[in-house]
């Protein structure tokens, strides 16, 4: 048998102690798998930020900036949801990219006026606003879905 460096810190010789290359990933795959969410469903953080983005142009604020977001839920929900501020901003990021929310930067003579940096805009789309509403038709979300998985006695959250 010959000694050789594997992937992944694996320094053997060649045998059945030192799996070849591949079946690490192998291993931790359907771990990664078991973590992704279903397409088209939301996370609990995007439901409420849909919510709220709604709520506020029924209010008459077409236009929302994160904190402005960050400061409803919390208002709301009691923060329950919003962990740290890069939390709601990578939602936010996915919501756009999934094409619920359209965003644009906020005219920088006005925040120059302000004395304060520029905000990034968004405003629920048509498409954010039907995929609410499935959300909400949903029997539960996926934090409850989790949890019921995690505590197997749970009747419900």
């Amino acid at each position: 048998m010959g000694w050789a460096l594997r992937p992944y810190g694996c320094f053997d010789a060649i045998s059945e102690d030192c799996p070849p290359r591949g079946l690490t990933t192998g291993r931790y795959l359907p771990i990664i798998r078991a973590m992704r969410r279903k397409k088209g469903t939301l996370l609990p953080l995007e439901v409420s930020i849909l919510q709220v983005g709604i709520d506020l142009a029924v209010r008459g604020a077409s236009r929302f900036h994160g904190f402005m977001i960050a400061k409803e839920i919390k208002d709301r929900e009691d923060a329950r949801l919003l962990t740290a501020h890069g939390t709601l901003y990578k939602a936010l990021d996915r919501l756009q990219k999934s094409g619920f929310l359209e965003s644009d930067w906020e005219d920088p003579l006005l925040a120059a006026r302000e004395g304060r940096p520029r905000r990034r805009l968004y405003h629920v789309t048509a498409a954010g606003e039907a995929a609410l509403v499935e959300a909400l038709k949903a029997p539960q979300t996926a934090r409850q879905t989790a949890l019921r998985e995690r505590r197997p006695g749970m009747a419900s959250v």
